[in-house]
């Protein structure tokens, strides 16, 4: 196996967009849009469950959009793609700043979280899973580094940026920000990797040695049974961004004391992606997936009881843990099981049942808090439901296994 040193001196050129392309995915992530939660509700006068309702609106329908629209990672290069994406990224950005009619605020978030949460991040798991296959593992982790980066840093940019300008101006210089990035990224890869975007005979081959369409494989037990996992953690994590305001408000803390521990999951995220990442270019994923989510079944327990930040800081730290897995894991195992030939289409539908999750958990919670429920108790459940996710793979991965053809 050549050495990481070597590896990315080989591939830098390669590995840099991806990178970051996954850090410009934040400005549609919730952990971004969750620290304006509360200008957002004040400003057009919404209650917990009208922002909760309207963000499961716009971000479910990405989720509808991504079916389609995630299959054009098959047939248009990254180089085009990615650049796209930002355009589009950068006009919800800008279109937010100036927003002043509340029926308008779905169609906003449908595109922030289409063009960031949805494609970007996409496009770069896509890209890396195609364009390597011996060191696909540290090809993932390493674009991984680009979420990471912004995840560590952003929310207390904002927090601290917000106590001196107004909050649309952030959203302005989100979209500057896009705009600039868009032809280093169209510069930086006007010479893909072998194999390119364009999928050929360079293909990589999954069970039964051949490639899967991706009708075949979502009736496969293997895609169904690891659909609850791939909704609960994105459904579940975007809740626990999206409500940090109010967690921070009813547990008496301030809210730059909270967004204060997030880069300790960072951290956390950025070791596990790397230790995934060899783990996978080791033993593969498919050993691997039925387990990456048990960490969040103590990390929410913890959220649920938390006297003090610092424990909050413990389940931030296992949350990370966590999101290395999720970062590598799910792109490579779609890979193994059913090849790359349809890859960005397989992909494309495991995106949108993410993002469809992601869109669910914060309509049910903000729901549920003006129902009565209180956020405490709705951590425990999330915890719970964790654990049924992990369990549900285990079986069905472990007999697919047997399929995978030898290395």
């Amino acid at each position: 196996m050549i050495s990481t040193r070597a590896f990315l001196r080989q591939n830098g050129r390669f590995l840099l967009p991806g990178a970051a392309l996954m850090f410009l995915s934040c400005f549609g992530q919730t952990f971004f849009i969750g620290t304006f939660a509360a200008d957002i509700r004040a400003y057009f006068d919404l209650s917990h469950g009208d922002w909760g309702a309207i963000y499961m609106l716009g971000t479910g329908t990405s989720a509808l959009v991504m079916l389609w629209a995630g299959t054009l990672a098959d047939r248009i290069r990254v180089r085009l793609l990615g650049p796209m994406m930002l355009i589009l990224l950068a006009c919800a950005c800008f279109a937010l700043s100036q927003l002043t009619w509340v029926w308008a605020l779905p169609l906003v978030i449908l595109a922030l979280r289409f063009t960031a949460q949805g494609m970007l991040p996409h496009i770069s798991a896509v890209a890396m899973a195609r364009w390597f296959s011996a060191s696909r593992g540290r090809a993932l982790a390493f674009a991984t580094m680009g979420f990471m980066l912004a995840e560590a840093i952003m929310p207390v940019t904002v927090v601290w940026l917000k106590a001196r300008v107004e909050w649309q101006m952030i959203w302005i210089a989100a979209a500057c920000f896009c705009l600039i990035m868009a032809p280093v990224i169209f510069v930086l890869l006007r010479q893909e990797r072998e194999p390119n975007s364009i999928v050929s005979e360079h293909s990589t081959f999954g069970m039964q040695s051949r490639n899967w369409t991706r009708w075949e494989a979502i009736r496969h037990p293997v895609f169904l049974s690891a659909i609850p996992a791939m909704m609960a953690f994105p459904a579940f994590a975007t809740v626990f961004f999206f409500q940090q305001a109010y967690f921070a408000e009813i547990k008496g803390w301030s809210h730059l004391s909270l967004v204060a521990v997030f880069p300790l999951g960072t951290i956390s995220f950025g070791v596990s992606t790397l230790v995934y990442g060899w783990l996978i270019d080791r033993f593969g994923a498919a050993r691997l997936m039925p387990f990456y989510l048990l960490p969040l079944v103590a990390a929410f327990a913890i959220h649920a009881w938390a006297p003090s930040v610092s424990w909050v800081a413990v389940g931030v730290i296992l949350m990370g843990m966590a999101g290395g897995g999720m970062a590598t894991l799910p792109a490579s195992v779609w890979s193994e099981f059913f090849g790359t030939a349809h890859l960005g289409a397989i992909k494309a539908t495991v995106a949108a049942f993410g993002v469809l999750g992601s869109a669910l958990g914060p309509g049910l919670s903000g729901w549920l808090i003006d129902a009565g429920v209180s956020y405490e108790s709705q951590l425990q459940s999330f915890a719970v439901c964790f654990a049924l996710a992990s369990a549900a793979m285990v079986i069905p991965f472990a007999r697919a296994r047997r399929s995978l053809p030898t290395p």
